[in-house]
C-alpha cells in the first residue's frame, strides 16, 4: 500500500478536558502503524459536540491527502453521543456492508456491541468509519477491516491495476507477482529449530509497535512518585506576603496623582513595614519586596518623575503621573500558589519541574528511579584506553549507552564488558539483579557460535517475550523478564544498539519510572524527505537524519551510509526517519515525500534555511 494519511479522531467530553485519559485514540495509532508501515497518521481529540465533530471531519475530508478516518467514541445511546448524527450528513456513500462487518466481529466478542450506532461510508475520496470509545473495542474493529482497508482505498481512488492484482491473488494467482519481489518478501512468522537442520530462528518476527506493546504490558510502572506528587499539598502560601511586582512606589489608592513624599524604602527581603501612610506620601518599594501595612497599590517608576533628592542623595519629592488604582501591581497572599492547594496540578517527571517546584515550596520527596546496568558482549573488545590489538575492536557500546541514560535523565548502576563465554555471562547477570532493575546487553543475541545471551536467559529462568523485530538495523532484539527483572538484549553493531534503545530501552525505563504512556516513546514529528531516492529494504527501516526548517517546514537529509557498524552516522543525527518496507507498488523513498520520524535531542533542528 503506498504512504497514505489516516486521520484519528477521539470524541469524549472526558478525553477533551483531560487528553491524558485518552486510550483509545493512541490504541488505534499504534494499530494503524503497526499494520502499515508507511502510513501517516494526524489526529485530535474533540468533545461530544456535533458541529465540532462536523467541522473537523469536513476539514480532514477536505484534505487531499487524508484518505482513512476513523472516529473513536459518541457511538452509543447516552443524549451526546451524536458521532453517527455528525458523520451521516458527509457521506456521498453509505458502506453497509463495512458496517455490518465490524458489528458482527464486535457481537462475537461481546453482546453489548449491538448498542453501538457507528456508521461507515465514503466522503469525497474519504473512507469514513466510526468505532466505539473503549480501548478494547477498538482494537476489535479495527482487527475486523485491517485487511480490507487497501482494496477500499483503491477501489475508492479507481486504481485499476491494483484492483485487478487484488482480485488475482484472493483467486490464488499469487505468481502474478514479479519474481524479484517475491523472493524479497519477508515473512515474519517464518520460524524455525535454531538448530543444526533447521537454523532459522525460533522466534517469530515482530512488528515494532506490537514488540514495544508486550514490553510495557510486562514491565510494572512505579506510581509511588505519581502518588506522592498527588498528595503533596503546600505548606505555605506563595507568596506568604502581598508583594510587589514591579520597581516603583506603594501607597494608598484613595491618594490622587501628582507630588508625593518618599517616606521610606523596603528591598526584597525586609519585613512588612509598619510605617502609617498619608494620602501625599508614598515608600520606594522594589520588585518582590513586601507591601507596607498601610499601602494597597504599587505605581512603576516609569509613572513617575523625581522631583527631589535630600541633603544625602536619596529620593524625597516624586510626581506620580497616573491615577493610583487598588491591588495594581502587587501579588495577594496565596497568589500563586495557597497554602493547602496541591503542589503539582498533575505528575510532571521532568527533573527541572519536580525539583524546582518543590524547592518552591520548601519540600523534599525522595524518588527512587529505575536502576539500570549496561552490559557489553564480545571476546574482540577493548576497552577505550587500552592499547590496540591485532584482532580487537574498541568498545564503544558502553559509553554510548550510559550517555545515553544520562542525556534521559537516568543513572548507569553497573557497567560489564565481557567475553564471549556462557558461564562468565550467565554469573554476571545472575549477580548484577541483587542491585539493579534493567540490564540493557548488546550483543550475543543474534544466531552465531558465541552468541550466549539467550541460553544464559533460559538457565537464570528469564522468559524470553521476543527474540526479534521486523526493522532494519535491529532485527534481533530480544526482550526477557523474570519477575520485576527486566533484560533488554540489543544487538551488538553500534547503530542498531542506538536504535533499539531509544525505540525500547528508553520507553520501558520511563514507563518503571511512572511516566504517562503517550510520554514514553520519542516524540514524532512529520519530515520531508530532502534525499533525491533511497531503495527501500524489505524490513521497515528506521535511518539516522538532519532536519532542516526550511520557510518554517521540517525537512530530513539522510547521513550518509546506513550501514548497521557504521557508528558516524549518528554525528548530527536529529531523528530515525521511519521508512517503510518495500512493496510491490513503493520500491524507493524519494523526495518530498513526508514520513513520520522519532525526534532523538531536544535540540533537533539542525539548519535553518
Amino acid at each position: 500500500m503506498e504512504s497514505i494519511t489516516f486521520g484519528v479522531l477521539t470524541i469524549s467530553d472526558t478525553c477533551y478536558q483531560e487528553p491524558a485519559k485518552d486510550r483509545s485514540g493512541p490504541r488505534l495509532m499504534g494499530l494503524i502503524r503497526q499494520s502499515f508501515d508507511n502510513a501517516q497518521v494526524v489526529a485530535s481529540v474533540l468533545p461530544d459536540e456535533r458541529d465540532l465533530i462536523q467541522r473537523e471531519l469536513r476539514k480532514w475530508i477536505d484534505r487531499n491527502d487524508v484518505r482513512i478516518i476513523i472516529t473513536t467514541g459518541g457511538t452509543g445511546f447516552a443524549p451526546r453521543d451524536v458521532t453517527p448524527e455528525a458523520t451521516k450528513p458527509l457521506l456521498d456513500k453509505d458502506c453497509n456492508q463495512l458496517t455490518l462487518a465490524i458489528a458482527l466481529a464486535s457481537l462475537q466478542k461481546t453482546k453489548f456491541a449491538a448498542l453501538s450506532r457507528g456508521v461507515c461510508g465514503i466522503a469525497g475520496n474519504t473512507l469514513v468509519l466510526n468505532f466505539p470509545g473503549s480501548e478494547k473495542a477498538v482494537g476489535e474493529c479495527f482487527e475486523a477491516v485491517r485487511e480490507l482497508l487497501p482494496h477500499a482505498l483503491h477501489l475508492i481512488g479507481n486504481n485499476v491495476a491494483l484492483v485487478q492484482r487484488t482480485h488475482a491473488e484472493v483467486q490464488g494467482s499469487a505468481a502474478a507477482l514479479p519474481k524479484v519481489l517475491r523472493r524479497d518478501h519477508v515473512c515474519p512468522h517464518k520460524t524455525g529449530a535454531g538448530d543444526d537442520v533447521d537454523r532459522n530462528s525460533p522466534f517469530p518476527m515482530l512488528p515494532v509497535d506490537q514488540a514495544l506493546d508486550n514490553i510495557l504490558s510486562v514491565v510494572q510502572r512505579n506510581n509511588a512518585t505519581n502518588q506522592q506528587m498527588d498528595a503533596l499539598l503546600s505548606p505555605i502560601n506563595i507568596p506568604p506576603f502581598r508583594a510587589s511586582i514591579k520597581d516603583g512606589y506603594a501607597m494608598k489608592s484613595t491618594g490622587f496623582p501628582g507630588t508625593k513624599r518618599v517616606v521610606d524604602f523596603i528591598a526584597a527581603g525586609d519585613k512588612v513595614s509598619l510605617h502609617p501612610l498619608q494620602e501625599d506620601e508614598c515608600i520606594k518599594i522594589n520588585t518582590g519586596a513586601p507591601l507596607p501595612e498601610d499601602a494597597d497599590c504599587v505605581v512603576q517608576v516609569e509613572d513617575t518623575r523625581l522631583l527631589q533628592r535630600d541633603k544625602y542623595g536619596e529620593e524625597s519629592l516624586v510626581d506620580i503621573l497616573v491615577e493610583p488604582k487598588a491591588g495594581q501591581d502587587v501579588r495577594s497572599i496565596g497568589h500563586d500558589l495557597r497554602k493547602g492547594d496541591k503542589v503539582f496540578p498533575s505528575p510532571d517527571y521532568s527533573p527541572v519541574v519536580f525539583k524546582s517546584l518543590l524547592a518552591s515550596v520548601g519540600c523534599q520527596l525522595q524518588r527512587r528511579k529505575p536502576k539500570v546496568a549496561i552490559i557489553s558482549t564480545g571476546s574482540e573488545l577493548l576497552a577505550p584506553q587500552q592499547p590496540a590489538d591485532a584482532g580487537k575492536i574498541y568498545d564503544s557500546n558502553t559509553t554510548m549507552l550510559e550517555e545515553l541514560l544520562l542525556y534521559f535523565g537516568f543513572d548507569c548502576m553497573q557497567q560489564h564488558v565481557l567475553g564471549d563465554d556462557l558461564m562468565s555471562i550467565t554469573l554476571t547477570l545472575s549477580n548484577i539483579y541483587d542491585a539493579v532493575d534493567f540490564v540493557i546487553c548488546s550483543g550475543g543475541v543474534s544466531m552465531g557460535d558465541k552468541d550466549f545471551i539467550k541460553p544464559a536467559l533460559e538457565h537464570l529462568k528469564f522468559k524470553v517475550h521476543f527474540g526479534r523485530v521486523n526493522m532494519k538495523p535491529g532485527k534481533p532484539m530480544t526482550f526477557a523478564s523474570r519477575g520485576t527483572k527486566y533484560f533488554f538484549g540489543l544487538p551488538g553493531n553500534p547503530v542498531s544498539a542506538f536504535v533499539t534503545f531509544h525505540l525500547f530501552a528508553l520507553p520501558a525505563i520511563r514507563w518503571a519510572d511512572g511516566w504517562e504512556r503517550a510520554k514514553c516513546p520519542l516524540p514524532i514529528i512529520n519530515v520531508a524527505l530532502l534525499n533525491e531516492a533511497i531503495d527501500l529494504d524489505a524490513r521497515p527501516e528506521y535511518v539516522r537524519a538532519s532536519v532542516s526548517s526550511i520557510n518554517g517546514q521540517l525537512h530530513a537529509s539522510v547521513n550518509g551510509n546506513q550501514i548497521s557498524s557504521r557508528l558516524q552516522s549518528i554525528v548530527c543525527a536529529d531523528v530515525l526517519i521511519h521508512l517503510p518496507g518495500r512493496t510491490a507498488t513503493k520500491l524507493q523513498a524519494r523526495a518530498g515525500e513526508i514520513y513520520s520520524a522519532s525526534v532523538l535531542r531536544y535540540d533537533f533542528i539542525s539548519r535553518y534555511e
